[in-house]
This record gives structure tokens, sequence and C-alpha cells, in this order.
């Protein structure tokens, strides 16, 4: 199994992706043949995975650890209005932790130090290059392999959707996604 993974994966392979990753991308292409599906439905594979294959299912979480990323998920989505502009503003920011390991803690933005909201700025920014980046890749790809299709072309240059959804009719800063 494990010369036939690699064979079918080289293509996917990414120099980061741990062979716990190599080994779920072979079950969900086992799955696509097995079912014929090319839409794919992870908790399908999942059941697949663990019955098939005899995956062992994670452990489950601690109620604390569930309630702590419910209490991030809360966080993330809080906001308030600025007194000034009546502008929405997100409340909270996450902060990655330094040192071994991952974490982050939370502060408030209205009294957060500089030092704390440049980090969280700058994560929230490499984020969204990040995901440009990989888009602008994956269209290049899907274009090359679907040359009689009207190209599919997304602009990087994200500025005038900003300012679009900044001067919003409702003052909202959320516009609809298109």
């Amino acid at each position: 199994m494990a010369g036939a993974m690699s064979f079918r994966l080289d293509k996917i392979e990414r120099r980061s992706m741990t062979t716990k990753h190599k080994e779920m991308l072979f079950i969900i292409e086992e799955w696509k043949k097995s079912t014929g599906n090319t839409e794919i439905d992870m908790h399908e594979v999942a059941s697949y995975a663990i019955s098939k294959h005899g995956w062992p299912p994670p452990a489950p979480i601690s109620p604390e650890e569930r309630l702590a990323k419910e209490f991030s998920q809360a966080a993330a989505e809080a906001t308030r209005q600025d007194s000034k502009t009546g502008q929405p503003y997100r409340v909270y920011h996450a902060v990655k932790l330094d040192g071994p390991g991952q974490g982050v803690f939370w502060v408030d933005i209205d009294e957060a130090p500089r030092k704390h909201m440049v980090k969280s700025a700058f994560a929230r920014r490499e984020q969204v290059v990040g995901d440009m980046v990989q888009l602008t890749l994956d269209l290049a790809h899907w274009n090359r392999v679907n040359p009689h299709e009207k190209p599919i072309v997304a602009e990087t240059d994200i500025t005038p959707d900003v300012n679009e959804r900044l001067a919003g009719a409702d003052g909202s800063a959320e516009g609809e996604a298109a």
C-alpha cells in the first residue's frame, strides 16, 4: 500500500506534508474511486477510513477544550461600533504565542498594547496573502487543464473590493460574497 500511495500522491505531495496527511489523501482518492463520487463528503470519507482501513478515530476533546473553542469563536465574531464613525470593528484579536508549541491568547482591541495589535494584524495579513497566492496557483492550474473553458481569473489587488465594502450604504463594511 505504501508504494501505491507514494506513486498516486507524488503529484499532490508537498514538502511539509506529514505522513499522516499523505495517508489521508490516499484514502480520499481510494474513497473517490470506490464510490465514483467527485463531490467529497469528509464525514463519509472518515467513516470509510474507520471501517475499511481501521483508522483510529481521534480521542474526543475534553469539555473544556470544546468550550474554549466555542469561546474563541464567539470572540472572533464579537464586534462593537466605533463611537465616532459608527463603523463596526472586531473586539477581540488573536495573538500567537511565541516559543514552542501552538497557541494563542486574545486581546480586547480597546485595551491591547500596540505590540499585540501589530502581531495580530500582520498574522491576519499573512493569511490573506497566503490565500491569494494559493488561489492564484490553483486557478492557473485549473485554467491550464481546462484550455477549452473560459479562464477563471481572480484579481489579486483587492483594494477596490475593500474600499467598496467600506463605502457600503449600510456602513457595515460587510459586503455580500460574490
